[in-house]
């Protein structure tokens, strides 16, 4: 004896199963999602690093998605940066150092460049590794750096790379950009091994320099830049 055929029951009957199916495997996947994925090899061109609230803290990226200024959850533009690496952010969202790099050859002219750097707080670098080539012109080495405690204008930071050389000028008069240099030991342009220390204002007061050909010498300033005394190993 047969049974009759209910379309309508069959078709409710398996729109349950192909529910149940679907959320199994929704509930599959998000349980796989909680712990660690693994991978052999991934390709990607920026990957953001967040905390669970969406704090940003850090960002690797190519050159075309590296970020601009990140400022306590807000980007601003940045005015000469087109690189790719790493960008570092505070506890609050805003850039604190990073790791650039970058190079080419462009119609003969080789250049190169890598920087490591720590920021003070909503302020430019405090310390950098870098190494740089343009043509060529080489340096290399480690910086001091002294930035004043007032925290950068980012807004008009960001209009920088667009002004004028005279609206530039004005620009840095404000107090945020008043930092100065105060160390830097490593390799010059010249192509010696320099350690020069300088003033609060900027300007080299000691100077220890030994040349490519070996020559030696401790070199000391006054306020103005000039040479007040040399020694030399024969002095």
């Amino acid at each position: 004896m047969f049974m009759k055929f209910d379309a309508q029951k069959a078709l409710v009957t398996y729109s349950g199963i192909l529910t149940a199916a679907v959320i199994g495997v929704m509930v599959s996947a998000a349980t796989v999602g909680i712990g660690p994925a693994k991978f052999t090899e991934i390709d990607v061109q920026r990957i953001n690093v967040r905390e669970p609230d969406g704090t940003l803290r850090m960002v690797i990226s190519n050159q075309a998605s590296f970020p601009g200024m990140p400022v306590r959850g807000q980007e601003y533009p940045h005015p000469n940066r087109d690189t790719a690496g790493l960008l570092f952010m505070n506890e609050e969202g805003t850039e604190v150092g990073g790791l650039v790099f970058g190079g080419k050859n462009a119609d003969g002219a080789k250049s190169s460049g890598g920087s490591l750097t720590f920021d003070g707080y909503e302020q430019d670098q405090t310390v950098q590794l870098m190494g740089m080539q343009e043509g060529g012109r080489r340096m290399s080495g480690v910086v001091v750096n002294d930035p004043p405690e007032e925290s950068l204008d980012y807004e008009l930071t960001s209009r920088l790379g667009q002004m004028s050389p005279e609206e530039l000028a004005e620009a840095v008069k404000h107090p945020a950009y008043q930092g100065a240099q105060r160390a830097f030991m490593g390799r010059s342009v010249s192509g010696a091994s320099e350690l020069v220390l300088r003033d609060g204002a900027g300007k080299p007061r000691l100077v220890l320099t030994v040349s490519e050909a070996g020559e030696a010498r401790i070199a000391f300033m006054d306020e103005t830049g000039a040479v007040t005394k040399v020694v030399r190993p024969d002095s």
